[in-house]
């Protein structure tokens, strides 16, 4: 089984999931001059970043990472899209991304299971569960057929499903406290420290919700690969 990652900046790695889909993920770093393949291995993991889902001139390797999803999905290669990515997919698929009205969502934070992920192959078990948040962007309309799994406030689009194989989340599962740490750090907030005091309180519970449904992802992915 091998998963592509695309790491669209340093500080931004896979941080969690190199040690829940271990030793499937194969990084790939366009910000460093890798160039995006034009399909992904077995699966297709998408990172977030500081960058908006739509500057192109910013990261040129956007589009790339676009189609790739895009392709992805359409020939049901197993894909988890988190926080950028989770927006690249949106657009890639014709839904809609923007600004979020209420500003930066940040820190430790509650989202919600809706009834969909109830029967849902990764998200069955979450129920309602802390999350780590870092985003200013927001999916402001899904893709068509998209079916809806997670919420919260103020932003209600934080995860859904298309198709059978392909997976989008606003949030960071994959975030360590110390990924946090440095976002925190770097952003001069004035909460900075508070912030990241909440997320290492919350590391326990954050392995625990989030590392079986990674884990459930590498379970699609294994069964596709065979």
């Amino acid at each position: 089984m091998r998963i592509t990652v695309i790491e669209h900046e340093a500080g931004a790695g896979p941080g969690y999931l190199e040690r829940w889909l271990a030793p499937s993920c194969e990084v790939v770093r366009p910000y460093l001059g890798e160039p995006v393949p034009s399909r992904a291995a077995d699966g297709l993991i998408v990172l977030g970043g500081e960058a908006a889902a739509w500057e192109d001139e910013r990261c040129p390797w956007l589009p790339a990472t676009r189609d790739l999803l895009r392709r992805s999905v359409e020939e049901g290669t197993p894909t988890l899209a988190i926080c950028l990515g989770a927006q690249l997919l949106t657009m890639a698929l014709g839904g809609a991304v923007g600004r979020g009205a209420d500003g930066l969502e940040v820190g430790a934070c509650e989202v919600v299971a809706l009834p969909a992920a109830a029967s849902d192959r990764l998200f069955s078990d979450v129920g309602t569960a802390v999350a780590v948040q870092f985003h200013q962007d927001v999916m402001t309309r899904l893709p068509e057929g998209a079916v809806p799994l997670m919420t919260g406030s103020p932003y209600p689009n934080q995860g859904y499903r298309l198709g059978e194989t392909a997976w989008a989340v606003q949030f960071h599962p994959e975030a360590t406290p110390e990924i946090f740490t440095s976002w925190a750090d770097d952003s001069g907030l004035e909460t900075a420290e508070e912030l990241i005091a909440a997320v290492k309180s919350a590391e326990t519970t954050l392995v625990a919700t989030w590392s079986p449904v990674v884990e459930a992802f590498g379970e699609v992915v294994k069964a596709a690969a065979r």
